[in-house]
């Protein structure tokens, strides 16, 4: 049952409110609809698109390696084939390197690195706030964070670009990030940066917007509440969303409905929290909500982002989003132990480097669901490897 037929279902009784709320208690169902979901997704090559990486570096060994890496962490590059590629591909130069692998979640990948169970964390976002603070308090420093691919434009799962959506009769296009802010967000006394506050990411309650006559809209639009759609905020992604528009603030507006993942009642799959809040909007003119492309529906429309007034205000799209033109593209990371005083383990580094040349983000295009890294931002991790091949600094 999707979630548009028990709507009508308990609008005609035919559903109690029990009935439907029954599909989303039981988390160790969740798991296993998402499983079989995730299985289903992680087999399909949903870009075909062969895009220009002859700007990327070439990889050439540096030395030839041996012995045995532990990777610890996300489990969307072991639901496709994204981890095998990543392995076979270094091992075609270091044949002597093995591979010790338990991709089950990027909630385990961090603990896997401070618990000295991992030499590498494979993971689908940056870190929390509470993952940084564990991993100094263990190691006084911080990890190496290496992005080691794009996120999707639109595959529900794969660290997709999120987008911000309104009704289709909404006369908006395009908002700046300050509007969104305004939108969802609330007045703020800081941000985080890591794990690092900084106040002045403080805004106050007069740049709150709460009618879409704030934003210029005229006649029936103008005295007319904004209704926010958004997911619950134990999930990830409105971290992801406030670390960018918020400026890694966390309060939001006060009257934001939020969601969850569902289980349908068969068991194979999910009525997923973002399709739900589309849904919502669909039959709302005065709604917002964000999320995945991939959510978009005939009943509501994306809005082209700019970071300032000034513009470009972009829309999202395949292309968009692997060239970091879109604001709100994404990245997956790779994290590594290196203790204080010390230089990051030279096997490590070197798979690294492989990950990020053309020869590693030439298996993320042939995956088909991660994006390849631009030449820029593939020479910025290479620059940070260089660096981060020095003895590293104390916190203290």
């Amino acid at each position: 049952m999707n979630a548009r037929i028990a709507s009508l279902l308990l609008a005609f009784g035919a559903l109690t409110l029990a009935d439907v709320c029954a599909q989303s208690v039981d988390p160790l169902a969740l798991q296993r609809a998402r499983a079989i979901q995730l299985k289903q997704r992680g087999e399909k090559i949903f870009y075909t698109k062969k895009f220009d990486l002859s700007g990327l570096p070439e990889y050439k060994p540096s030395a030839q390696m041996t012995g045995t890496i532990r990777q610890w962490g996300s489990n969307y590059l072991a639901d496709s084939k994204l981890a095998k590629y990543f392995e076979d591909g270094f091992r075609h130069y270091h044949p002597g390197v093995k591979f010790e692998t338990n991709l089950l979640s990027t909630f385990v990948g961090m603990g896997a690195l401070y618990m000295d169970r991992a030499d590498i964390a494979a993971m689908g976002r940056r870190p929390t706030w509470d993952e940084y603070q564990a991993y100094q308090r263990v190691f006084n420093a911080l990890p190496v964070e290496i992005a080691m691919a794009s996120g999707s434009f639109n595959v529900p799962g794969w660290t997709f670009a999120l987008v911000v959506m309104v009704h289709k009769d909404n006369p908006i296009s395009q908002m700046t990030f300050e509007q969104v802010d305004g939108i969802f967000g609330a007045e703020r006394d800081g941000g985080w940066n890591g794990n690092m506050w900084d106040p002045t990411k403080a805004r106050g309650p007069e740049k709150n917007i709460r009618t879409w006559g704030q934003l210029g809209l005229t006649g029936e639009w103008a005295g007319h509440g904004i209704n926010v759609y958004g997911f619950n905020l134990n999930y990830h992604f409105p971290r992801d969303f406030a670390e960018n528009i918020f400026s890694g603030g966390y309060k939001w507006n006060e009257k934001m409905h939020e969601y969850s993942n569902k289980a349908r009642p068969d068991g194979k799959g999910l009525i997923g929290a973002g399709d739900q809040m589309v849904e919502a909007l669909g039959r709302d003119r005065y709604g917002i909500t964000y999320g995945s492309a991939a959510f978009l529906t005939p009943s509501v429309k994306l809005l082209a982002l700019a970071r300032t007034a000034a513009g470009p205000y972009v829309t999202p799209t395949l292309e968009t989003v692997q060239d970091k033109s879109y604001p709100l593209s994404r990245e997956v990371y790779y994290l590594a132990n290196r203790a204080v005083g010390q230089k990051i383990e030279p096997l490590f580094r070197e798979y690294l480097r492989y990950v990020v040349s053309r020869q590693g983000q030439t298996e993320v295009m042939r995956d088909g669901k991660y994006l390849p890294l631009t030449a820029e931002l593939a020479r910025q991790q290479l620059e940070e490897l260089e660096k981060i091949g020095e003895a590293s600094r104390s916190l203290e």
